[in-house]
């Protein structure tokens, strides 16, 4: 089973994309996330969701709109709205993890293995079996 992250960009244009890839696909959405971190004195979320794998592959695509997003449960983002209506009309449970920034990692791929791994120990993705 191959499990990877497929990264989207920031915007509002990928958030409305990935809103798009959820309700045209609900059928296959396994779990949705918010994933905070901190960046020095700044708070940001990252987006994802996982989608089951398609027909006999083994392919689990995890969809992500990374650290773009400012975060605060005060001042909710409109992006972080959008997504949490779309979660909801999907109706999909909205998990909400903290991490740590993808800044500390020499490489993204090292930072989305890290992600994987917590994904695997929490039991929300499957493991290599």
């Amino acid at each position: 089973m191959i499990q990877q992250f497929i990264e989207l960009g920031e915007g509002y244009g990928d958030i409305y994309e990935l809103c798009e890839l959820m309700k045209t696909n609900k059928h296959r959405i396994s779990r949705t996330f918010i994933f905070t971190a901190t960046d020095g004195d700044k708070k940001v979320a990252s987006i994802a969701s996982v989608f089951e794998p398609v027909g006999d592959s083994k392919f689990t695509p995890i969809y992500i709109c990374r650290e773009g997003i400012p975060y605060s449960t005060e001042k909710p983002s409109k992006r972080l709205e959008i997504f949490e209506e779309t979660v909801k009309e999907v109706d999909q449970l909205l998990i909400t993890l903290d991490v740590k920034h993808s800044s500390i990692y020499a490489e993204k791929e090292l930072y989305y293995q890290y992600l994987i791994g917590i994904l695997r120990l929490y039991h929300y993705i499957p493991s290599l079996h």
